[in-house]
């Protein structure tokens, strides 16, 4: 069993000496790796290394910065076997998903970001004044563990494009993809002190990265009850803060969709890595004429996912992350039950045949209620909710009415149908016909999904700040 007792901070393996924190294979419930959790005086070492390297790397040239991002991407692209296989041993993701999804995220937000650097504008002239963007300074980066890959590379790539240098605290549960992560930044070459790792939990390492004096701005993906907590600590020094939070997404089927693909594609995309994307469409809303023929189609996809060990090449649904998780996910499918809605797929339990591992039945409750829990709280497994709507009017309400705002998905046999819906949806990004997503556009929420926004240019912007220097140009001429 590994352990990695260090940490990455100025450009060096540094020794850590904090307490044990134990991995364990979420298939398995074995020990696979243990941690060394740091504390505030590790997060002290690398803000001041960080704001050291600040200084010169502020002042790097687009050029370099391209360079840099580029010479990652190699190096990435020569680690993605090795990345795929840390993040299904130690999340519970296929080896499937995390060969084509989880270990490419990375990589495609680092593609996308050179992207967008190659024709940023950092200066603008206006007149005599000039509008000028600069890194905003050192960055905390505190990022869950459901996609480990695609959370830390969105956020690095764009600070190291800024000209910002950073702290990363990865969560505990993933830290094997985000020590090779690392790994990968030093064979690049990043200058010491620009890229720090401190391995943690959220109360004492994310707190005091949060709430430190010398950190200009922290970005946060987790729960919304967590970010709650980061932006506390964080209000005494009055730091920006961006946060991508939890969502509870709707997902519209409109009466001209081709209905049996509609439904069969928002099964597959609620339970795609068994259910742990804050953007997964979690609520379907079907005409209510028709639902009976939405059970029939989601108890048949339901029932046709193979859950099983992540090595197998033929599983498409994993465990669930850790036991608390797995519990969380066991106790709402049972207050479901409790509340009157129609389980006509799965429940509690392992799967059958399935005796240890953090395994949860592909579930599908129908004719749910938007106001019962199972539809209010985002549950983080493979849980899908049908509820049934009178008129087009009383779907976009029932879609609206929720405290998440992250995500919406549309299906419409005519496109600007789905377009006229897509713009009533108050969530920050919409799947039209199930569209893939975007990494060169913007990804964020509306109301308690977070703040700000991440990946591409727009991700870039969260990093600067704006200046406007007065009499720049002289106009007397």
């Amino acid at each position: 069993m590994t352990h990695y007792s260090t940490f990455y901070i100025d450009g060096k393996w540094v020794p850590a000496e904090g307490k044990d924190f134990v991995l364990v294979n979420p298939a398995t419930e074995q020990p696979t790796a243990t941690i060394s959790l740091g504390d505030a005086a590790d997060v002290d070492r690398a803000v001041a290394a960080a704001r050291q390297a600040f200084e010169s790397y502020s002042e790097s040239s687009r050029e370099q910065r391209l360079a840099l991002l580029r010479r990652i991407i190699e190096v990435y692209q020569s680690k993605s076997t090795g990345m795929a296989r840390a993040i299904s041993l130690e999340m519970g993701a296929p080896i499937s998903l995390s060969r084509t999804a989880q270990a490419p995220a990375g990589l495609a937000h680092f593609t996308a970001t050179v992207k967008a650097l190659e024709h940023f504008r950092f200066e603008d002239l206006r007149g005599s004044t000039l509008l000028r963007k600069e890194p905003v300074g050192v960055c905390g980066l505190i990022t869950p563990w459901n996609w480990p890959m695609n959370q830390i590379a969105c956020k690095v790539a764009p600070a190291l494009a800024a000209g910002c240098t950073m702290v990363l605290k990865p969560s505990e549960y993933t830290p094997l993809s985000a020590h090779l992560f690392a790994e990968i930044l030093d064979e690049a070459g990043v200058p010491a002190g620009v890229f720090n790792l401190v391995y943690g939990d959220g109360p004492t390492v994310g707190s005091a990265i949060a709430s430190h004096p010398d950190v200009a701005m922290v970005s946060f993906t987790g729960s919304t009850r967590a970010g709650v907590a980061v932006a506390v600590a964080a209000a005494p020094t009055v730091k920006r803060i961006t946060q991508e939070l939890g969502g509870k997404s709707a997902n519209i089927i409109l009466s001209d969709s081709d209905f049996e693909k509609a439904v069969k594609e928002g099964v597959q995309a609620c339970f795609r890595n068994s259910g742990q994307s804050c953007s997964a469409p979690t609520r379907m809303l079907v005409p209510r004429a028709r639902m009976a023929e939405a059970i029939r189609v989601a108890k048949q996809q339901a029932e046709a996912v193979k859950v099983g060990d992540p090595n197998d090449e033929n599983t498409t649904l994993g465990p669930l992350v850790n036991r608390a998780q797995f519990e969380k996910v066991q106790r709402l499918i049972q207050q479901g039950v409790e509340e009157g809605a129609n389980l006509v797929a799965g429940g509690e339990g392992r799967p059958d045949g399935i005796s240890k591992g953090y395994f949860a039945k592909p579930t599908v409750f129908a004719d749910v209620r938007n106001d019962m829990t199972i539809a209010r709280e985002e549950i983080f497994g493979p849980v899908l909710c049908l509820i049934p709507y009178q008129n087009e009017d009383e779907a976009v309400r029932i879609a609206n009415d929720s405290p998440y705002g992250l995500s919406g998905y549309v299906s419409s046999g005519d496109l600007e149908h789905g377009r006229g819906v897509a713009k009533k949806i108050r969530a920050g990004n919409v799947h039209l016909n199930h569209a893939r997503i975007d990494f060169s556009a913007c990804f964020g929420g509306y109301k308690q999904s977070g703040n700000g926004r991440e990946w591409g240019e727009a991700g870039m912007e969260e990093f600067l700040e704006l200046k406007a220097v007065f009499g720049y140009a002289d106009t007397r001429c």
